[in-house]
């Protein structure tokens, strides 16, 4: 005779140690994307990119400075209603500078063999329908958190 199977589907969160992992590595890659934006090779050596990359800029910089202050702020504490907060605003910001992405479109794929305008404008829709299904869910979280049980 088989046992009765349980239906407890209770997803675990991670330990805090692999937490502070997954933080610290996200502000290190972030971190590495400024670099690379501002530093070497620097924006302008990516040959699609136009000079209006520089109208999105401060948009794509807060976007990725939010999240390496999230991060920064979830390796000393992480409670679930702060992440949930957290998520939510960097979220928030990537959106409004994918919009702003969408918008300037600082880019130009004339010359090359594949028009990557219709793919890259795709993507830019996936990642905005993304960011606001994030953010409802983000706000589901925040709302949610409360009534957790531990």
């Amino acid at each position: 005779m088989n046992a009765p199977r349980t239906t407890d589907t209770t997803r675990r969160r991670p330990t805090g140690a692999a937490r502070r992992v997954g933080y610290s590595f996200a502000v290190l890659a972030n971190g590495l994307l400024l670099v690379l934006i501002h530093g070497w090779p620097g924006w302008e050596a990516v040959p699609f990119l136009t000079p209006a990359t520089l109208e999105v800029l401060p948009l794509v910089d807060a976007s990725i400075v939010v999240g390496i202050a999230a991060n920064v702020v979830y390796l000393v504490v992480d409670p679930l209603w702060l992440r949930a907060l957290g998520d939510l605003v960097v979220t928030a910001v990537g959106l409004v500078a994918t919009v702003a992405v969408w918008r300037v479109f600082p880019f130009d794929f004339a010359g090359w063999s594949f028009d990557w305008t219709i793919v890259v404008r795709i993507l830019l829709v996936v990642a905005m329908v993304g960011s606001v299904i994030g953010i409802v869910t983000g706000i589901a979280r925040l709302v949610a958190v409360p009534g957790r049980h531990r």
